[in-house]
């Protein structure tokens, strides 16, 4: 089980790391340079622990065991996935174990559990949100939480809603579908349909949260770059007694018009530094969907760097050529 069929995990951790992995019954050598090594060990362990808790290993898990592993910084401290709590180390709902899958994603997990606010920065396919809903899944389910409360701007940032065909909820609704399928994968149908109905899960559009005094509850803003800072200010003023909150977004994708400020943008800078608050910043290095996803996200943001460039390489060069002008012959 650790192996893979026909050793296939182990040739994975091969290829990764470049390391040589050979196995001799329940004993495993591994050679090739002492970091590459150690982090082959380190990934080899952190797999056994898995199935020692009764969970699956594929290919997505000896990839995540790899990323962690890396993560590691070789001084003989734990690695971020050490440093959790185990009841925190895998969320426990109720169709599925869920384990941090990067380093990002054990920092966020850790402070989804330790802070107040937490704002969860980076590219699609990260699992900012999905990691929130599961943690509020978790609390709802052990009691640490009454309910959950899911937003997001219902329509980019204007919310305007009245030209789309049916009732509110028919027009709301497939806005907020990727929190409804976070949840769906988290809890059986029935179970989800329940506490909608009984108010234990409340998936609502931004407008919808203005007035609003959010006690006991696990809040989620998603899309959050797509807020105005006023908008923001309004959404995290929401915060009760006995509850948290989570922020999402990804601040390069702001869908805002032109000359608008993203209230994301804006929060970032301005709470840097206020007690109870913490940012964990994800990268390309954590995106965990499709392994295309990774090279799309990285060539996106290539361009746009290049795009950023060319305006100052441009403007570099036409102060070289008006300095030249001024030179004499």
């Amino acid at each position: 089980m650790l192996f893979g069929e026909h050793d296939q995990h182990l040739a994975r951790i091969e290829q990764e790391l470049g390391v040589s992995v050979v196995s001799r019954g329940n004993q495993v050598a591994i050679s090739g340079p002492a970091a590459s090594v150690d982090a082959a060990r380190a990934a080899l362990n952190a797999l056994y622990q898995r199935l020692k808790r009764g969970l699956d290993v594929d290919r997505t898990e000896v990839d995540a065991a790899l990323r962690m592993a890396r993560a590691d910084d070789g001084n003989g401290e734990p690695g971020l996935f050490g440093q959790l709590n185990p009841e925190d180390a895998a969320l426990r709902t109720q169709r599925r174990h869920i384990t941090p899958r990067s380093a990002a994603q054990a920092a966020y997990m850790r402070a989804l559990h330790d802070h107040d606010l937490v704002f969860g920065l980076g590219p699609a396919g990260t699992g900012k949100t999905y990691l929130a809903v599961a943690v509020a899944v978790t609390m709802l389910m052990k009691g640490k939480a009454d309910r959950i409360v899911l937003s997001r701007p219902a329509v980019e940032a204007g919310e305007r809603l009245g030209f789309l065909p049916g009732d509110l909820r028919e027009k709301v609704d497939p806005y907020l579908r990727p929190l409804y399928d976070a949840l769906y994968d988290m809890m059986p149908a029935e179970q989800v349909m329940k506490r909608l109905s009984t108010g234990e899960i409340e998936v609502a559009p931004l407008a919808f949260m203005r007035g609003r005094t959010l006690t006991n509850a696990f809040v989620i803003l998603d899309e959050a770059q797509n807020t105005t800072p006023i908008q923001m200010k309004m959404f995290l003023t929401r915060l009760g007694e006995n509850s948290r909150m989570a922020v999402t977004g990804d601040l390069s994708q702001i869908d805002l018009p032109s000359g608008t400020r993203s209230g994301l943008h804006d929060a970032v800078e301005t709470l840097q530094g206020v007690t109870g608050v913490d940012f964990v910043r994800f990268t390309d290095a954590d995106v965990v969907r499709h392994p295309l996803v990774t090279r799309i996200v990285r060539a996106y943001d290539a361009r746009d760097r290049g795009e950023k460039a060319a305006p100052a390489a441009r403007q570099r060069a036409d102060g070289g050529a008006d300095r030249g002008d001024r030179q004499p012959s």
